[in-house]
């Protein structure tokens, strides 16, 4: 009877454990990481009789995880490079928004200072049109002052996210070394302690929503976790904690994520971290802000120096030489490399000699390794173009960069020309009359010219004007000028013949200037006829009974630089929108990679759920498979005491 009995119980015992097992898979079906369960039996020895083995019954083997470990790391693998295309998206819409169109926007605002300067063009001496271009100037500055302020913003907020994701980032690292500790603990019962490794593998895939990671399972059944390709953050039930840091330059605007063991600190870079919402963050934070600041830097460096150029170049009201109508800060110095030897410091300003380089800059950052004191390269970061240099000052994309102290071989410094630049840019003065609209130079044709020769456009060089220059046709195609040394020879020497063409450019710059950038250049329509002059100089000498003031030369070649091409080969009033552009690039670029990855990582996780999943129809069906067997066995139990009552009746009569 001890047969059927113990067959009985083991039975029961075999399918209440499946029946508690597929209570617990339907309890679990909405808890993350749950990897459904199945109770696994094996035929029990069967009894040796002269008739045969008798079966013994059934045992209980194990609980088995039904889990897929290709299917889950991949699924973590893909949710992490998810992670970080969305974070850096979202990240990105925000940028986005900061360079807004239409009349609200800051191209709008360059536009209307620009032409504002044709009201004063029409009317050098109102007050009231000078006003209005300086209200002009103040309004776009500030347009950029106010771009600036929410990049900063959003900056800050990053950073105070990426503080908060390091933080999540220590915390899921040793929760997983607490588990690998548990884990290991068990390992010597002979069974898997499944809700450990559920629990284990759902930390993982939290950790890999904030940086990719890679893992190496270890005898005992712990795992340690690597990032960066190599680093690792956890070691069975050791941590090495991660924490923010700065580059070699100590660039403040840019972070880093370090691993800290002991006294070693390494420095890891983002490009080696994958996914997660960490590198998400980085690579917003220094790159694609980076990117768009040093776009909006030069944009205001560029407009601001090239109106300051020409501001310059006019006389105000009282006759006075301008000065800077809009004030920007000074070009940061580079920044030197922690382990920098010599005690260089590295000044940077934009190029004035032969001309100005405002037409030239190209928004990126630059990095400058020395091979000697004087010698060396400049690495363009955005690009990686690298120009060698072995004289000093360095003039490199419209700027300049002189060198002061001494550089010690394998010396480097970061340069970061645009960084400072739209957080200080303003108007320069308030005061109306200190707009200076009138040019400096000024032309007469003679009084008995007989040809049709007429002013097509006087552009002023250089201010002091320079000493009156008469130009003398002597035939249609044919001049010469008055500051020839031949023509105050006596007897009269050669004079030198220059060749006129109707609409191109004259340019002149005095003997004694050393740069391009001086004198003045006139443009002429029509025909000369031998005899015929035309005479250039100052207002007082070409002009003596004309007021100055209503002289509005500068105020037109001012508002000329609206067509200038300052950005790339583009306009200046297109800069902006290039900028736009680039930064809507970004953010094209971006979406479509967000929309990819998270496909991706849906159908991998849909994959992994469809092998660890619980489905309720298919747990409800065994539910009454269990059901059954249970009832069964309680029945084969009930017939054995009925059994045993008889047999107890019949030998006790």
């Amino acid at each position: 009877m001890s047969g059927i009995f113990n067959i009985g119980v083991r039975s029961l015992q075999a399918n209440q454990a499946a029946l508690q097992t597929t209570g617990n898979n339907i309890a679990n079906v909405n808890t993350p990481g749950y990897s459904r369960q199945s109770v696994v039996v094996q035929t029990v020895q069967g009894q040796y009789t002269g008739g045969g083995y008798i079966g013994a019954g059934v045992d209980i083997s194990t609980v088995q995880r039904q889990h897929s470990e290709f299917l889950t790391r991949q699924s973590a693998l893909s949710s992490s490079v998810a992670a970080s295309d969305t974070e850096r998206l979202a990240q990105l819409k925000q940028l986005e928004d900061v360079f807004q169109g239409g009349e609200a926007g800051l191209g709008s605002a360059i536009s209307d200072m620009m032409n504002a300067f044709s009201d004063v063009a029409n009317a050098p001496t109102d007050l009231s049109a000078r006003a209005v271009v300086l209200t002009r100037v103040d309004e776009a500055t500030a347009r950029i002052r106010t771009a600036e302020s929410r990049m900063t913003d959003l900056r800050r907020g990053v950073g105070s996210e990426l503080t908060s994701a390091v933080a999540s980032v220590n915390s899921l690292a040793a929760r997983i070394a607490k588990v690998n500790q548990e884990i290991a603990r068990t390992n010597g019962s002979g069974q898997a302690p499944n809700d450990l490794l559920d629990q284990r593998d759902q930390l993982i895939k939290d950790l890999n929503g904030y940086v990719q990671t890679s893992s190496v399972a270890a005898d005992d059944g712990s795992v340690s976790i690597f990032l960066a390709s190599s680093q690792p953050l956890v070691l069975g039930t050791n941590v090495r904690p991660v924490a923010l840091g700065t580059d070699t330059f100590g660039d403040p605007s840019k972070a880093k994520l370090t691993l800290t063991q002991g006294s070693t600190t390494s420095l890891l870079e983002e490009a080696t971290l994958g996914g997660g919402k960490l590198a998400g963050l980085l690579r917003f934070q220094n790159s694609d802000l980076q990117d768009a600041g040093q776009l909006l830097g030069r944009l205001a460096l560029a407009i601001g120096t090239a109106i300051n150029d020409q501001h310059q170049l006019g006389l105000d009201l009282k006759g006075t030489a301008g000065g800077e109508l809009i004030r920007m800060g000074p070009i940061p110095d580079g920044r030197p490399a922690s382990n920098n030897t010599g005690d260089a410091t590295l000044a940077i300003t934009v190029q004035t000699i032969p001309s100005s380089g405002a037409s030239s800059l190209q928004a990126s950052d630059y990095q400058i390794d020395f091979t000697s004191h004087s010698a060396g390269s400049v690495t363009r970061l955005s690009d990686g173009l690298v120009t060698e240099f072995s004289t000093t000052p360095i003039k490199i994309d419209g700027l300049e960069l002189t060198i002061t102290g001494t550089a010690a071989q394998g010396d480097s410094f970061l340069l970061k020309p645009f960084s400072a630049v739209a957080a200080t840019i303003a108007t320069a003065f308030a005061s109306a009359g200190a707009l200076a609209v009138s040019s400096p130079v000024a032309a007469r044709a003679g009084s008995s010219n007989l040809g049709t020769l007429v002013l097509g456009s006087l552009v002023t060089r250089s201010v002091p004007a320079p000493a009156a220059v008469t130009l003398t046709f002597t035939a249609p195609g044919t001049y010469t000028r008055s500051d020839d040394p031949a023509l105050a020879l006596v007897p009269a020497g050669t004079p030198v013949s220059y060749s006129y063409t109707a609409g191109q450019a004259i340019e002149y710059k005095p003997a004694t200037s050393t740069t391009s950038a001086s004198g003045w250049s006139l443009t002429l329509k029509g025909a000369a006829v031998a005899g015929d002059t035309f005479v250039v100089g100052s207002n007082a000498t070409v002009q003596p009974n004309a007021d100055p003031r209503l002289n509005a030369g500068n105020a037109l070649s001012l508002m000329a630089l609206r067509d200038a091409a300052l950005f790339d080969g583009s306009a200046l009033t297109d800069g902006y929108a290039g900028l736009m552009a680039q930064v809507g690039v970004m953010v094209q670029g971006a979406s479509y990679a967000a929309d990819v990855s998270q496909s991706i990582a849906k159908n991998i996780e849909q994959d992994r759920s469809s092998v660890a999943g619980v489905n309720l129809d298919e747990e409800a069906a065994k539910l009454l498979q269990y059901q059954q067997a249970y009832q069964a066995s309680a029945k084969m139990l009930q017939i054995a005491q009925g059994v045993f009552d008889a047999l107890l009746q019949s030998l006790g009569r």
